[in-house]
């Protein structure tokens, strides 16, 4: 074992110090080559270092460098070195953070990221915290916690009776909503298209002036960061009126939540405290490994009636916090110790600069483009950028040409009847130099496209 430890070492520290010279994106040849994984499988144990050596030898140059500086697509962020490192460790302790018995490292490790994050993002200090896999869960358990409560307003007991014959619950989203929102209300059985939506402006925005009247029956969901243009819903407005009203408002704020952060950036968040709800990735712009979210709720007990699986004999319980309670899941890693070591190494002063950096890029990027020539469609007010480069057509080559060079990526988008290129800016290890390199390239192919 700790010959085959060192080996995966000595491999992976490989991988990392070639992530920067080697092309973005796999190129065909490395993804045909995956084809050497399959095959029938084999009758007799293999040896481990020559599984590894096959996984590293033809996996490795089939990845898409998403943990590089110059990948920008999709809001991913890359990893820090001392969650990397946790991540290592903690998938070597093997721990199931289902209850504290299983694991007291992992419901500790819990404890002080939930109380952190309260404190960091301004969030109500007694909320209940789920450690779940992205925002898609994390908006699944805040909307479940949701629908739990509206019914319980009304003498219905879901978790006990079902959906069947409930009282209905009205819920409504801005025109921007993403798609993990509709995706959970869907799993949570109140439907995708049975939303009221509400229009927004041109940056996708909710109009708070056109919200219809809210009631105790209403779930209103609004965003904290639009995953294209950054922009924030107007939540203090919003969530004002769903206190008067007694609705339940929920915030899908994977990435934007994080603003919260930098003194720059936290007015765009005025009055999103004020929720019921709130959904957030962590392998995003908190930049540890993938299948991390956190779903907190004001109102611990909502979230713990809705996912708790009630008790059973054999399943020790404390008078403490049990992990198991607040997320869907029942056995699962213990993805809490990677997000402590991310917050305790980088630290209050290394998050904010995180933030702003990339914040700052992100408007660098902008002011190269628009020098160029380029259409900037949005008001870059975060870590977006949705660039034109004028005709759809032309717009879509220049997008497959920039994926094809291998300098940087960034994918396609269509925003308000314009096909853009949208760049997120969401990695700690991204340097000036990478966006004046990734600018260049972009200049170079855009002017020479015909």
């Amino acid at each position: 074992m700790k010959e085959l430890l060192a080996d995966t070492a000595a491999r992976a520290a490989r991988y990392i110090n070639g992530v920067s010279q080697r092309p973005v994106a796999s190129s065909a040849e490395s993804i045909a080559g995956l084809e050497a994984l399959g095959g029938a499988l084999p009758e007799n144990s293999c040896d481990p270092a020559e599984i590894l050596a096959l996984l590293d030898d033809v996996g490795s140059p089939a990845t898409v460098a998403t943990t590089g500086g110059r990948y920008f697509g999709f809001v991913i962020g890359g990893v820090l070195p001392a969650a990397l490192a946790a991540n290592w460790l903690a998938g070597t302790w093997d721990q199931n953070a289902c209850m504290r018995v299983m694991s007291p490292v992992a419901a500790k490790a819990e404890d002080i990221v939930r109380e952190w994050t309260l404190d960091l993002l301004g969030l109500p200090a007694n909320s209940a915290v789920g450690f779940v896999t992205c925002t898609t869960m994390a908006n699944f358990s805040g909307l479940a916690a949701a629908r739990s409560a509206l019914l319980q307003r009304r003498g219905w007991n879901v978790e006990e009776d079902g959906l069947f014959g409930a009282p209905p619950i009205r819920v409504v989203v801005g025109q921007e909503v993403h798609v993990s929102v509709l995706k959970a209300l869907s799993m949570v059985g109140l439907g995708r298209s049975r939303v009221t939506t509400v229009p927004a402006d041109g940056q996708g925005r909710m109009r708070a002036d056109a919200l219809p009247p809210l009631d105790e029956h209403t779930l209103v969901c609004i965003q904290a960061g639009n995953v294209t243009t950054g922009a924030f819903d107007p939540a203090k407005e919003i969530c004002a009126r769903a206190r008067d009203a007694g609705a339940w408002v929920h915030v899908d704020g994977a990435f934007g939540l994080w603003g919260a952060l930098s003194p720059l950036y936290a007015p765009l968040l005025d009055g999103v405290s004020l929720a019921d709800s709130w959904a957030i990735d962590c392998h995003k712009w908190m930049n540890v490994p993938q299948d991390s979210g956190l779903v907190v709720v004001r109102e611990p007990e909502h979230l713990r009636r809705a996912l708790s699986a009630g008790n059973a004999a054999y399943l020790t319980q404390s008078a403490k916090r049990e992990p198991w309670q607040y997320t869907p899941d029942s056995s699962r890693r213990a993805r809490g110790i990677e997000l402590w070591a991310a917050m305790r190494s980088l630290g209050r002063s290394g998050l904010r600069d995180l933030i702003e950096r990339n914040c700052r890029q992100a408007r660098l990027f902008a002011d190269r483009l628009r020098v160029a020539g380029f259409a900037i469609l949005n008001d870059v007010v975060l870590n977006q950028v949705l660039v034109s480069f004028g005709e759809p057509e032309k717009t879509r080559r220049i997008i497959g040409a920039i994926q094809a060079d291998g300098t940087c990526w960034c994918a396609g988008t269509q925003w308000q009847d314009h096909t853009a290129m949208r760049i997120s800016v969401s990695n700690w290890s991204t340097t000036d130099e990478d966006v004046e390199r990734s600018v260049a390239t972009m200049i170079r192919l855009a002017k020479t496209d015909n």
